[in-house]
Parts: structure tokens; sequence; C-alpha cells
């Protein structure tokens, strides 16, 4: 029975058995998945044609577009299908490039999201020290070592998961692959490998979130300081849903990797699940860029452009 899973592959949670509302579910998911891209694709592309927006701060929210796009991609994909096509399986191999790309997608923003609470400090805190400080070569060896950290944890993860002897029910509690619901589904006693990768995931999480939180607190600090009542309650309306954000973001995913496994997955797992996977994608855009006045200016002139070009065409 031990490995019979690289034959038959996995089974992913259903969420129900009645075809109305995995129809619903579908187009819910559809509808979310639709959203994410076109915000995230928006951005992204703005980012790059406005040279306006070829700043430190409009680099790194072009990096995080991006992580937020191939996040979204590697889960809601493959549910959608599944709710569609009444199956609920997936592949060994898909299992394992899922779960990899979720760990570098989401190892990667975190890094980004430090960086950018850096790059907000030296912005507010030391702006006559903020060109020299936020240079173009800081801002790449920054982006460098979070898609590094990715890697090394996607693959620290995967392959500590996957060296796990797997028998008995192949059914993943989750509705993609991730480490918590595949640990519940192995029969080997020694998790030592899988339990390390775990640990240092934690540790470099709780780590981001400390540098976090003591930027803005620097932050916060200088902004009380302003003389203005209005700078201040638009320093406060940006950095406070920020924090919001990062803090849900982080905390689900620690709950989630640190809670003890069950037999019976909780409707809260869940809803953890989408608080990390899902959710991120659809309202960082919303959060980071799409109330931000030189985001707006910029999708504005794109627009008058493309309406010109369609009325000299037509």
């Amino acid at each position: 029975m031990k490995n019979q899973t690289f034959l038959s592959g996995f089974s992913l949670l259903r969420l129900t058995d009645s075809t109305v509302l995995l129809g619903l579910q579908a187009a819910l998911f559809s509808l979310v998945y639709l959203v994410s891209t076109l915000e995230n694709l928006t951005i992204v592309l703005l980012t790059v044609l406005d040279r306006h927006l070829h700043t430190p701060m409009y680099f790194f929210l072009r990096h995080l577009s991006f992580l937020d796009l191939c996040l979204v991609s590697t889960t809601l994909p493959k549910s959608i299908l599944n709710s569609i096509t009444l199956s609920d399986a997936i592949s060994f191999l898909g299992c394992v490039c899922q779960l990899f790309l979720m760990v570098l997608w989401l190892t990667s923003e975190v890094g980004i999201l430090t960086a950018m609470s850096y790059d907000r400090y030296v912005a507010i805190c030391h702006p006559l020290h903020y060109e020299a400080a936020m240079n173009k070569g800081c801002c790449v060896r920054l982006m460098a070592v979070s898609w590094l950290s990715g890697v090394v944890f996607g693959i620290l993860y995967s392959a500590g998961t996957f060296s796990l002897e797997f028998c008995g029910s192949n059914r993943i509690h989750q509705f993609f692959c991730d480490v918590p619901a595949l640990l519940m589904l192995t029969c080997s006693e020694e998790h030592a490998a899988i339990s390390v990768s775990v640990g240092l995931g934690v540790l470099c999480g709780f780590s981001c979130l400390v540098c976090i939180m003591v930027s803005y607190v620097f932050i916060f600090s200088t902004v009380l300081k302003m003389p203005s009542r209005e700078g201040r309650s638009k320093a406060f309306s940006t950095c406070v849903p920020h924090l919001v954000v990062v803090g849900t973001f982080l905390l689900t995913g620690a709950a989630a990797y640190l809670k003890q496994t069950s037999n019976a997955p909780p409707l809260l797992d869940l809803l953890c699940s989408v608080f990390y996977t899902v959710a991120p994608p659809a309202l960082n855009p919303i959060i980071y860029c799409l109330r931000n006045r030189d985001i707006q200016s910029a999708l504005s002139k794109v627009l008058r452009k493309t309406r010109r070009r369609l009325i000299q065409r037509y």
C-alpha cells in the first residue's frame, strides 16, 4: 500500500456533491480569478509602460502584482476545472509542482512586502537619503533575495514533503496541494526534514513580520510629528490597510502550518487557506495601487490613448 500515490495521484477536497453548488463554486472562483488577473495585469502593464512609475516603490509593486498573478493562477484554475468536470483528481507530479510553486510565490511575496515596508520607512523617515539608500542596485538585491528565498523554501518544502511515504487514503483535505493537508496522508513516523523546513519558514516569516512592524512603528512616530492633520490622516489611511493585509496574510499562513493535524478538517482550515492564497491577489491591488493617484493618472492616460486610437481606426 505504501507510495500508491506515485501511480494514482491525489484527490482534492470537493466542498459539495451537489452539481448546482459546484457550478456556483466554479462561477465564484472564476469571478475572483478574473478580477484578480485583471487587477494585477493592469498594474504590471502600467508600471512598465509609464516612465513616471519607474521608481523603487512601483518597482516593488510591479513584482508584487506579478507574484499575486502567479499565486492565484496556481490554485484557482485547477479548482475551477475540477468543479466544472465534476472531478477531484490531481496527478502526483501536478501536486508536486503545485506545492513547489505555492511555496515559491508565498515566500517571495513575504520578502517583497518586507522590502516595501523598508522602502516606505526610508521615504518617510529619511527622505533626504532616499535616492541614495533605495538606488537601483539596492532594489535589485532586495528583489533577488526575495526570489532566491522563495526558490530555496520551495525546494525544501516539496522535497521534505514528498520524501515521506504515503499510504491508505489519497484524498487531500484541501482544494489545493498544501503541506499540512499532505502530512495527514503520510504513514512515515519521522518528519524531520519537513519539520525543519516548516521551522525555518516560520522563523523567516516571523522575522519579516518583526521587520515590517518595526518599520511601521518608526513611520507612525514620524507621521505623528507632522504639523498637517491632512498629511497625518492620509499617511494613516495608507499604512493601516497595509498592516491589516500583511498581518492577515502572515498570521493565517502561520496558523495553517503550525496547528495540530486532525482527521476531520474544520471549515476554519479552508478559510485560512483562502486568506493566504486567494484573498491577497484580489485585495493587494486595491490596497496598494488602485487608490493611488499616480496609478489612476497612468490608467487614465492609457485609456485616453486607447480611445483615440479606436476613434482614428473606425
